[in-house]
């Protein structure tokens, strides 16, 4: 015979339908001889429950997110805010469903600062996804860094293929995700995820960050061409008092200066240095808290070395110091300037009248020093001014300032008006604020746009992407130009292009672009772009088969911390 302590009433119900029991509420012990799926379904009750002695069940109001049908893009389908108190832990479980198409077609975390996403000091930690993959916000800025490198998980090769991804989107559908968001009081957010496949695989993904040790944080789900059915939600104590403290491994050096005119002293300048810790963490550290073995002699001309090295563990406290080195030269001082070489992009495409940011790609800046030798300097310690924005010839300048006088040359450049323009020319427009105009594009027809796109080259999406909507707005797809896609009519596209990767990034500013949008006739739609970069290295991206309604079709041009000035 089993004897069960009774801890909830909600147990005594079932009891109740097995032998008719009454006084619930007074009964501390009782003992059954029952069939063992019985006993089991009263364990798995109590279970289902933690028993922590400070639990706070949260009420779930959207209980299914996202369309059941996959069919919604990316940040349109959110679940409730979850907040999360320092010391406090959030676990949700759902079950996952996802088109299968991509790996992101799962669920994704999103941890912010607060409860509204339209608020004005909205910022975001971190997102978080289901396939090992995420990026940083805005709280980036306030000290709390983003690290891809603290992502870990077990995802298993389980057909031995070679490949574990089609494995992966195998058994996240339908899965039960169980996600633990702890909020430690020691400044730290700790994400487990477990999902337990209906094949029996279970798959653990783990990341941890930086975030405010006393504020709240936020946590909200994300549907990417899926949908979650939330089950519950629970606060408990954080299972994190303390953290183990790690050693320095190594150190990294950047922005240091290349020279320095002789009567400057600063051999630092602008630089900064980067720690990377034993567990596999990095952070910028303050300079303040780097010691220099070796510091160079600033009174005489030549090649310097300066030995870096850093002492402090990850919590702050000294241990065996790592170091690095880089190397300047002291030069006489600077008496004139002279571009060499012109930079790659000569000529810009404007339509507004806000000052054009100057690219310096490519720009060779000759110094003349007072005792006649002449030098490269690196861009880095130059100034560049902003291009008037006004059709014809321009010029830009260029400024270094020494120990002892400020010089400044010219860079000459063209502008030449488009027709529009669409995002901010300081490159300050947000995802979904700036479009173009809608186009209708007949069935059987196509509509073709040329532009040029400006960016601050910081992410591959930061470039244009072609909306495919109907007349009332109802869209059939969003795609990117960086072979990357959502919605309703996305799922049928066949995706080609010939894009080296290692490049793409780097090369958006200033690149041709021109964007064919056809109308098939057949309820299919293709977007293709043709893409020239400043260089003169040319691309392509394709999407082929997007459906739509061929007697319903409209496209328009939207871009992030980007602008695109369209010509025809």
């Amino acid at each position: 015979m089993k004897k069960t302590k009774l801890i909830r009433c909600a147990l005594c119900a079932a009891v109740l339908a097995a032998f008719g029991l009454v006084g619930c509420e007074k009964l501390d012990l009782y003992s059954i001889d029952a069939p063992a799926d019985l006993q089991s379904r009263i364990d798995s009750i109590a279970a289902s429950k933690p028993d922590t002695g400070d639990t706070t069940y949260v009420t779930i109001s959207t209980a299914i997110v996202g369309a059941e049908d996959n069919s919604s893009g990316w940040w349109t389908a959110f679940s409730d805010y979850f907040t999360i108190p320092t010391n406090k832990l959030l676990h949700l479980e759902f079950i996952n469903h996802g088109s299968g198409v991509n790996n992101w077609n799962n669920w994704n975390l999103c941890v912010c600062n607060v409860a509204n996403r339209s608020a004005a000091d909205y910022k975001e930690y971190f997102v978080l996804r289901s396939d090992a993959y995420g990026w940083g916000g805005g709280m980036a800025a306030e000290g709390y860094a983003y690290d891809s490198k603290m992502i870990s998980q077990n995802y298993p090769d389980t057909d031995g293929d070679g490949d574990i991804w089609n494995d992966f989107r195998t058994t996240m559908q339908g899965a039960r995700v169980s996600l633990d968001i702890d909020h430690s009081a020691t400044g730290n957010v700790y994400v487990t995820a477990t999902a337990v496949g209906t094949n029996g695989i279970t798959l653990v993904e783990t990341y941890q960050q930086p975030v405010s040790s006393t504020a709240d944080i936020v946590a909200f789900l994300v549907a990417d061409g899926s949908y979650f059915e939330m089950k519950k939600a629970y606060l408990i104590p954080s299972k994190v008092t303390v953290i183990e403290d790690v050693s320095p491994v190594s150190i990294t050096v950047e922005g240091a200066p290349a020279f320095v005119e002789l009567g400057n002293t600063n051999f630092w300048g602008d630089a900064t240095a980067t720690v990377t810790y034993a567990d596999g963490s990095s952070a910028q550290v303050d300079s303040s808290d780097i010691s220099f073995n070796v510091i160079p002699d600033m009174t005489t001309l030549g090649k310097k070395t300066v030995v870096v090295a850093y002492s402090k563990t990850k919590q702050g406290a000294y241990g065996k110091a790592v170091s690095t080195f880089y190397t300047l030269e002291v030069t006489n001082p600077v008496v004139s300037l002279e571009v060499t070489t012109l930079p790659n992009i000569t000529t810009y495409y404007y339509y507004n009248s806000d000052p054009i940011l100057f690219n310096t790609a490519g720009i060779v800046v000759t110094a003349t020093y007072s005792d006649g030798t002449k030098g490269i300097i690196p861009t880095g310690n130059l100034q560049f001014g902003k291009i008037p924005a006004a059709t014809g010839s321009q010029s830009v300048v260029i400024t270094y300032v020494g120990a002892t006088k400020t010089v400044t040359t010219t860079c000459p450049v063209t502008l030449v008006k488009g027709v529009s323009q669409v995002g901010a020319t300081d490159f300050s427009s947000g995802w979904w604020t700036a479009f173009s105009a809608d186009y209708t594009v007949a069935s059987g027809s196509s509509k073709t746009f040329t532009m040029y796109c400006y960016s601050d080259n910081l992410a591959n999406w930061h470039s244009p992407c072609t909306i495919l909507r109907k007349a009332d707005k109802t869209e059939y797809a969003v795609v990117r130009m960086d072979n990357f896609g959502w919605g309703s009519g996305y799922s049928t596209a066949t995706l080609t292009s010939d894009w080296n990767w290692d490049k793409f990034q780097s090369n958006i500013n200033g690149s041709k672009v021109v964007i064919t949008v056809t109308n098939n006739g057949n309820n299919t739609a293709d977007v293709l772009y043709n893409v020239t970069y400043a260089n003169g290295e040319t691309h392509f991206q394709k999407y082929a088969g997007v459906t739509v309604d061929s007697s319903d079709l409209n496209c328009a041009l939207v871009t992030e911390e980007s602008y695109l000035v369209i010509v025809q």
